[in-house]
């Protein structure tokens, strides 16, 4: 006889509860393991078809990422307000909407000032000036003059 107190011997299996106790379950036919005579659940060239399907879903989808990364890379580019374009990390919420791209480059900047573009604009007094059309030596021998 058994000391868990439950009733193995009558074909009964016993289970152990979170308490200890034991809990009677009855057999089931889902806990029998499946027969050669029985079909499977669906043919196996169903099946084969669903993982192809699933297979190339999945390559699709690795695609799309790394397009999509591609993207954000070109749109942070383009704004030319970061040194280096890999320094805002992916997200495709700045795909979609722009000013949330726009706060994420200002959030970043708030916090690392140091990967801001140091590409100069406007004029900064170096390059070639103005030209005027008309080259005179009497101008030319002025402006040495004082």
């Amino acid at each position: 006889m058994s000391t868990t107190g439950g009733r193995e011997d009558e074909g009964v299996p016993a289970e152990a509860d979170v308490l200890g106790q034991v809990r009677l379950q009855p057999e089931s036919e889902a806990d029998e393991p499946a027969t050669e005579d029985e079909p499977d659940a669906f043919p196996r060239a169903y099946v084969e078809q669903l993982r192809r399907e699933a297979a190339e879903q999945r390559v699709k989808a690795k695609r799309a990422d790394e397009l999509g990364q591609r993207l954000h890379l070109a749109l942070v580019a383009a704004t030319g307000r970061l040194a280096d374009a890999d320094d805002l990390p992916y997200s495709p919420d700045h795909l979609d909407d722009p000013e949330a791209l726009t706060a994420a480059i200002d959030a970043l900047l708030a916090r690392k000032p140091h990967l801001a573009s140091r590409r100069p604009a406007g004029d900064i007094g170096q390059g070639v000036g103005r030209v005027s059309d008309e080259v005179s030596l009497a101008g030319i021998l002025r402006a040495s003059a004082s």
